[in-house]
């Protein structure tokens, strides 16, 4: 069966499948995890810090950090202490930090999606998008190529199956928002839900099931962080499993 959206220039869906799925022949592909992933390399980029993103619990985040002669922050948002997934940790990153990143969601994610796009005969550029930064990455994508593929991570259920997160339908759709082209029907209900969603952004944000863990766990000014909407104009591209701001990373192609 074919859940392919070829018929269109923007395109919407989910995780990994969902990539494989719907971003044949684009020239863009957005990662969205807007808590917390996408919006802590939002924050630490913004900060001149370069970040990899990692995979939890795969045992060789020491190795790898040692061998880019970076940092690890603790992939618990909920940690105290010391640079974490929580983007409120990373308010305070200097200028020229390398920290390796690990994420369930959003940093296996890219980091899956490099892996299938390396062999692939029109490779993508690979961005990350947040609520903070919807219009300058929609705006960047856009530059790159008419087709557009807007993924969203979701979260995961504890048997490791994907759950649809409304905050990443939120941010993908504030993304679609100002992107141009037509639009697949997926990506217009993402759309749709955002323009709903940006009437009570931070309400909604604290009361969807994402928020509300975070809340519990005392973690409100990440809320905050992430639903500042164009409080940014980063641009994070992954460039050989680190992220990097656009403008940057095609001054070392020069």
């Amino acid at each position: 069966m074919d859940f392919s959206q070829d018929d269109f220039d923007v395109r919407f869906d989910w995780g990994l499948d969902g990539l494989k799925n719907v971003a044949g022949g684009c020239n863009a592909v957005i990662i969205i995890d807007v808590l917390s992933f996408c919006t802590s390399v939002d924050i630490a980029l913004t900060r001149g810090a370069t970040i990899y993103p990692a995979r939890p619990h795969d045992g060789t985040c020491e190795d790898f950090a040692r061998s880019r002669q970076a940092l690890i922050a603790n992939s618990d948002p909920f940690a105290i202490g010391g640079y974490t997934l929580s983007p409120s940790s990373l308010l305070t990153i200097e200028t020229g930090t390398r920290l390796v990143l690990p994420s369930e969601d959003g940093a296996t994610l890219c980091l899956e999606a490099e892996k299938f796009f390396c062999a692939a005969p029109q490779k993508p550029t690979l961005l990350c998008g947040s609520l903070r930064n919807a219009r300058a990455v929609a705006r960047a994508a856009q530059s790159l190529g008419p087709k557009i593929a807007v993924i969203a991570a979701g979260d995961s259920w504890g048997n490791g199956n994907l759950r649809p997160a409304l905050e990443d339908q939120w941010g993908g759709g504030a993304i679609i928002h100002y992107l141009k082209g037509l639009l697949s029907p997926e990506a217009q209900a993402a759309a749709c839900a955002f323009e709903s969603f940006s009437r009570a952004a931070l309400h909604l944000l604290r009361h969807c099931a994402s928020g509300r863990q975070l809340l519990e766990a005392g973690c409100n000014q990440d809320i905050e962080l992430a639903a500042g909407l164009n409080d940014s104009d980063s641009v994070p591209v992954l460039v050989e499993g680190a992220f990097f701001q656009l403008h940057a990373s095609l001054e070392l192609a020069s």
